[in-house]
């Protein structure tokens, strides 16, 4: 079994930024899609942003548009969720995966993921 292990969570006032990252096992998925996932408990999971393959190709749910910001690094088979102007709506569980494709629900054709990280947000 693969792993992406997600990590950079933790605990911030509201308006507070946070930067997630997710390192792979090897370069396994440097010829596919990535994103980030949350589940807030309770709740069904949700699309938080994907990226693709090629540069400039993202796609990012409306809850975060204008505050997220997705990146991967693929020399480093490193992910990155850039979080801004963090909301104590956005407190979830978050997931790095590798999905088939990158666009809307996109999160509902994930092939990969691993160990999310806890953001919790404080108003």
């Amino acid at each position: 079994q693969v792993h992406l292990a997600a990590s950079g969570g933790g605990s911030v006032q509201a308006g507070g930024s946070l930067r997630l990252s997710c390192t792979t096992s090897g370069n396994a998925y440097s010829s596919f899609p990535m994103g980030w996932f949350s589940w807030p408990p309770g709740k069904e999971r949700e699309g938080v942003a994907c990226i693709g393959t090629s540069a400039g190709t993202t796609y990012y749910g409306d809850s975060v548009q204008g505050r997220f910001t997705i990146s991967r690094d693929n020399t480093k088979n490193t992910l990155y969720l850039q979080m801004n102007n963090l909301k104590p709506e956005d407190t979830a569980m978050y997931y790095c995966a590798a999905s088939r494709r990158c666009g809307g629900n996109w999160y509902m054709d994930i092939i990969d993921w691993g160990q999310g990280t806890q953001v919790t947000v404080s108003s």
